[in-house]
């Protein structure tokens, strides 16, 4: 998944003043989203680990969902996509979901055996409600609050899955770095599926969506890690700073170039 154009499900046929008849509250799925989606997906995983080793797990927990709440608040009251605005709800949502795993795993003692199938259902209920309603799970279709809620209700249930797959693979033996390459091969197959033609564009999406989220929280955890746990030993504090000054320079490049907004067709 690299470029626009591999998952625009769009008609062809599209004229300029139907495109614009509404902003889309969402980015252009462009090279940089993919990068900026795996790195906040990563900086969500050390950053939730720090918090509750700083504050302990209560305390993170409840700013980390006052955080999210605000962030989400503020990106439903825009009425256009604003790339600092969006991301900024992205990041919050991977804390807080990395969050809401852990303390199912931590706080009540759910296996990720069992909770990652239950995060599963989870999201497929979601998006069988959003089909239901909607007849389309497009993200270029995010144009009204309705299909807004049903979106951050699956990017949400998203990073929830992503965190509890991410730990249950490196924890029943592949390890961090196992994890990553596990995970960076898998994410190649729903491009490859939608290149040859196997698979549609919007299940090729949400498919390398759920994806992202083990990726790079297993990769912010191996470097993040101390040896004697499989990782690089970097410490989470730096692993999540580091990796917040990428994703500040990439949104910041995109909010002067507008690489990632809608074009006309």
């Amino acid at each position: 998944m690299s470029t626009e154009h591999v998952l625009d499900d769009r008609p062809r046929g599209h004229t300029r003043a139907r495109i614009r008849e509404s902003a889309t509250k969402v980015p252009e799925v462009t090279v940089y989203f993919w990068i900026i989606k795996v790195l906040t997906t990563g900086m969500g995983e050390t950053a939730s680990d720090f918090l509750a080793h700083l504050l302990g797990p209560i305390p993170a927990v409840g700013l980390g969902g006052l955080a999210f709440a605000a962030s989400l608040v503020l990106q439903f009251a825009v009425r256009r996509y604003v790339a600092w605005i969006y991301w900024t709800a992205i990041v919050m949502v991977s804390v807080f979901g990395t969050m809401a795993a852990d303390v199912l795993h931590v706080g009540l003692g759910v296996p990720y055996l069992l909770s990652t199938p239950l995060f599963l259902v989870a999201l497929a209920a979601v998006f069988a409600l959003w089909y239901a309603t909607e007849r389309t799970l497009s993200i270029h279709s995010i144009r009204t609050r309705r299909r807004e809620v049903f979106y951050w209700a699956a990017v949400l249930a998203t990073f929830a899955l992503g965190t509890a797959a991410g730990d249950l693979t490196a924890t029943i033996g592949l390890g961090y770095a196992g994890s990553v390459v596990l995970f960076a091969v898998a994410i190649c197959v729903p491009a490859l599926a939608h290149r040859s033609g196997l698979l549609g564009a919007v299940a090729a999406f949400w498919t390398a969506y759920v994806l992202t989220r083990p990726l790079g929280a297993s990769l912010a955890d191996w470097m993040a890690m101390s040896t004697g746990r499989g990782g690089l030993g970097w410490g989470l504090g730096p692993v999540t700073l580091s990796w917040t000054v990428a994703i500040v320079g990439f949104v910041t490049y995109l909010a002067v170039s507008r690489r990632d907004t809608e074009r006309a067709m």
